[in-house]
């Protein structure tokens, strides 16, 4: 049914280069499906669901988590690899495995962690999705990890290229499957237009700042052409649809353009080529960075958003360093991990794991005295 139904440089699960461990084929489901299900079945992917995107969870029910975010560019993803003949499965998986190694607090937790660790590795979440799915992950007798097919792998890298990156071995790769590349750009997509949504709810963002960016300043001005007097409340939901709609309709039409430039016609002339296929037009490309230096001006500096990051850098860095002082505080399992693996490492694979909600009862538990333990 691939063979028929996709595009020739589309990936095929049929040949799939296959799992670190081989496994008997599933009588109905391809090997992508299963790689999917095995994501949305691990412990990682449920712990999304109490993982800050922008907002911690206490701050409301509404604002998006990690998960949410997740299940969005996996919706887009499979959109946009829909109408491109692509395959949606191997994508789809990519998509919500693609933040499994996002510890607690956003990128503030990221960078903390980074910092704890540059004498150990450093930390970096794509490497750590992929220690997740590779190692962290215990559910099956036979092998640690999930045991996830050589291309999600490959999508979950991303474009880093070290031992961990499954492209390295290969000979003339620079680049992942075009499904990979869809996940990431869906990822940019959700990011930037969801954040916008969710800044605008919480009163961080001003609308008069807004209107002096390109994307939203013109869809404003469409709808207030089809329509008078509209409820800002619904304006705001359609404009955020319509920019999506925008970035994705330019997506999908440049990136087509570059695979008939390029000639391209099989998946590893996608991963050989000098350029990256997937991408904006430039106009467009202008216009999406446009709107992310905004988010990253108004947003994501804004001091509620910065007294979070404040305190989460300090719950991180007291927790990181309690354990290290006394490893005794850390639970068995992850203590006595026969990894080979430093205390240090063990640690961040630990506080990694972790929920916001989860590290900030941890830091209560460890630092306040009248804290039950």
């Amino acid at each position: 049914m691939e063979k028929k139904m996709l595009v020739p440089y589309a990936i095929k699960s049929g040949e799939s280069a296959g799992r670190q461990h081989p496994e008997e084929e599933h009588p109905y489901r391809t090997r992508f499906q299963r790689d999917r299900d095995r994501v949305i079945h691990s412990s990682a992917f449920r712990r999304l669901e109490y993982k800050t995107q922008v907002f911690v969870y206490h701050e409301g029910d509404y604002y998006r988590t990690r998960l949410t975010h997740s299940l969005e560019v996996a919706q887009i993803t499979r959109s946009i690899c829909k109408s491109m003949q692509l395959n949606e499965d191997l994508a789809e998986a990519i998509a919500l495995s693609h933040d499994l190694g996002h510890p607690p607090f956003g990128h503030t937790g990221q960078n903390v962690l980074n910092k704890l660790m540059k004498d150990h590795g450093g930390f970096e979440h794509n490497k750590q999705s992929l220690r997740i799915v590779k190692i962290l992950e215990k559910r099956y007798p036979e092998f640690q990890g999930l045991n996830l097919s050589w291309e999600v792998l490959e999508g979950i890298s991303k474009h880093k290229k070290d031992e961990e990156n499954p492209i390295s071995g290969r000979e003339g790769f620079r680049y992942p499957s075009l499904e990979a590349q869809v996940a990431d750009f869906a990822d940019g997509i959700a990011y930037n237009a969801h954040d916008l949504d969710d800044g605008i709810t919480s009163n961080l963002l001003e609308i008069d700042k807004l209107r002096g960016v390109a994307l939203w300043r013109e869809n404003e001005k469409r709808l207030d052409e089809k329509y008078t007097n509209l409820d800002f409340k619904l304006k705001k939901y359609q404009i955020v649809r319509r920019i999506i709609n925008d970035l994705i309709t330019d997506f999908r039409e440049h990136t087509l353009e570059t695979l008939k430039k390029l000639k391209i016609k099989t998946p590893d002339d996608i991963r050989s080529a000098h350029e990256r296929v997937a991408g904006f037009a430039p106009e467009m490309d202008a216009k999406n960075k446009e709107l992310k230096s905004f988010l990253y001006k108004n947003l994501y500096t804004h001091r509620r958003v910065m007294r979070m990051e404040f305190k989460a850098e300090l719950y991180l860095t007291e927790i990181f360093n309690a354990y290290k002082k006394m490893p005794a505080l850390l639970p068995e399992s992850s203590a006595n991990h026969k990894s080979g693996d430093s205390l240090e490492k063990k640690i961040c694979d630990y506080v990694s794991g972790m929920t916001d909600r989860y590290a900030i009862g941890e830091y209560k538990n460890l630092f306040t005295p009248d804290e039950k333990v």
